[in-house]
């Protein structure tokens, strides 16, 4: 599984990257898994204000907005990392996932979230939208309080690694939660890429 772990803020003073790092440093621990971290700062995205791109059949992305879409469709699933910002999640987050068409079509993703109520809020709409722009979220989340036991590197706190039920406990499982769906919904996708490919060599 190569999954693209988004750090979903690009305020100055953020403190997403920390944990983004340690939910990436995470996943590249489990077997069969291959993160990377991704950050919208990279991606200065214009402003959304077309119409539905999955609607748009016509639609020739440029610039940044193509380089964005073209790094999206390389992942098999997607953590998204995010604060909450007034009760949702920060406006530049929003504007990159609505660029999205298919690039995350039938693929799994779930969320980490801090900030307020640990960010709950943020979570909550934010699965709404990747259920929108038809990805598949996964059950399990992470929503994270106290940034302060995370290093720069995105190491956490001695003390809260071990803690029963703790931070690093919840995490584990999303990661196995996102495994699991990403390797079902890959294979159910399958077929249809075999489809695809055996018409494409039949009209050869």
């Amino acid at each position: 599984m190569k999954v693209m772990v988004l750090i979903g803020a690009t305020r100055d003073g953020r403190q997403t990257p920390r944990l983004a790092k340690w939910v990436a440093n995470a996943a590249n621990n489990k077997k069969s898994v291959e993160a990377e971290l991704v950050d919208l700062k990279d991606y200065e995205l214009p402003f959304f204000n077309e119409m539905s791109p999955r609607y748009n059949l016509n639609r020739q992305p440029e610039g940044v907005t193509k380089k964005w879409l073209d790094k999206v469709s390389k992942f098999d699933a997607y953590i998204v990392v995010t604060p909450e910002y007034n009760h949702s999640i920060p406006a530049v987050l929003k504007n990159a996932l609505d660029h999205i068409d298919w690039q995350v079509n039938r693929k799994p993703s779930t969320i980490v979230s801090h900030g307020s109520a640990s960010g709950a809020r943020a979570a909550m709409h934010l699965k709404e939208i990747l259920s929108e722009i038809k990805s598949v979220p996964v059950p399990n989340s992470v929503a994270f309080h106290g940034l302060e036991n995370i290093s720069e590197e995105g190491v956490l706190n001695q003390e809260l690694k071990y803690q029963a039920y703790g931070p690093e406990f919840a995490l584990e499982g999303m990661l196995d939660e996102l495994k699991w769906y990403s390797d079902a919904l890959a294979e159910a996708r399958a077929p249809k890429l075999k489809t695809r490919q055996h018409e494409t060599v039949s009209a050869a």
